[in-house]
């Protein structure tokens, strides 16, 4: 797994996908790749002061398979990707596919997906990643002030793809008409329009885009946008945030939500407390690394899962299963 990077709304801390694989295939000869990007993302640099919300678009191109993938990540901004060769192996949540070309991928902030299983076969990708100002599936969305589409048209837009979280989609001959014109923009690094001719491409996309969900009548789900459905994924991605020193309102700030509000939707979910769900979550994980990790301590252990001290994760933790971590360790391995 690379080493991430981290992104802030307001309190909330993220981490976000470095491509580090990428860089490196890149840098190795290994595929062509072509990007203009911002902070860890790879390729030439976007301007400072124009295009702010686009945190990266290009394209690789891969002539044989890859011996590197994507790990699990989350974006900054919602994510549409373009197959037009090859093949590649795409999973969100729990579903996965084999995305084929002439197949859009779609993913929002709050959506950890991979690319590869674990590898990446010979194909050429395309991709936007474009922040519209959220990070969590309650918030509203901003779109850029350059979009020349409607308020209308932006608002149902939000609507097909915050109320609707399919993943892949067949696309048009049109879309993938204006990747391809994406894909020469950017292996030309602008410098021959400037920024307008990018402007004008990703317009084009979003509003094709927009045509496309729309021809296709997706079916739209209220409680996908809805606050009890940010706190339950917070939940579910809690066991990969523990090493984290959470508190009952950098919780609830995570989901954009007060205590008591956060507390409930808690409760409701878990039916438990705050505290005792992240209680539970840390020993749960800690059990699970005293069989996988031999080589580490009981002390190590215990830091890593978002403890202070082994004395009070060992009195937590034989609460909890009725006997010690060292016990529990060697029990498993007899």
């Amino acid at each position: 797994m690379s080493k991430r990077t981290t992104f802030r709304s307001n309190r909330e801390l993220f981490h976000a996908d470095t491509c580090q694989p990428l860089k490196v295939a890149a840098k190795n000869g290994d595929l062509c790749l072509a990007a203009l990007g911002r902070g860890s993302y790879p390729g030439e640099r976007l301007p400072r002061h124009d295009l702010k919300e686009v945190c990266m678009v290009g394209y690789w191109d891969a002539p044989r398979d890859q011996n590197w993938g994507l790990d699990w990540h989350c974006n900054e901004g919602i994510e549409i990707g373009y197959i037009s060769k090859g093949k590649l192996p795409f999973s969100v949540g729990d579903a996965s596919f084999l995305v084929e070309p002439g197949h859009l991928t779609i993913t929002r902030p709050w959506q950890r997906h991979c690319v590869g299983n674990p590898n990446v076969p010979a194909c050429h990708y395309s991709w936007l990643i474009l922040d519209v100002g959220m990070r969590r599936p309650n918030q509203t969305w901003h779109w850029p002030g350059w979009l020349l589409s409607s308020k209308a048209g932006l608002k149902r837009l939000t609507e097909m793809l915050s109320q609707n979280e399919q993943a892949v989609w067949r696309a048009d001959r049109k879309l993938g008409d204006c990747f391809d014109q994406l894909d020469r923009t950017v292996a030309r690094k602008g410098k021959d329009t400037g920024n307008a001719k990018l402007k004008i491409l990703i317009n084009e996309l979003i509003i094709l885009l927009a045509d496309l969900l729309e021809s296709r009548n997706p079916l739209l789900d209220q409680s996908l946008s809805s606050s009890e459905r940010t706190v339950r994924l917070f939940l579910e991605n809690l066991s990969h945030r523990i090493d984290e020193p959470w508190t009952l309102d950098s919780m609830a700030a995570a989901c954009g939500l007060g205590r008591t509000h956060f507390s409930t939707y808690c409760k409701k979910i878990g039916n438990v407390a705050p505290g005792e769900y992240l209680t539970r979550t840390r020993i749960a994980a800690a059990a699970r690394l005293l069989m996988l990790d031999p080589e580490s301590s009981v002390t190590d252990i215990a830091f890593r899962c978002g403890f202070q001290s082994s004395q009070y994760f060992s009195n937590v933790f034989r609460k909890q299963h009725g006997h010690s971590p060292s016990y529990h360790r060697s029990r498993q391995q007899s």
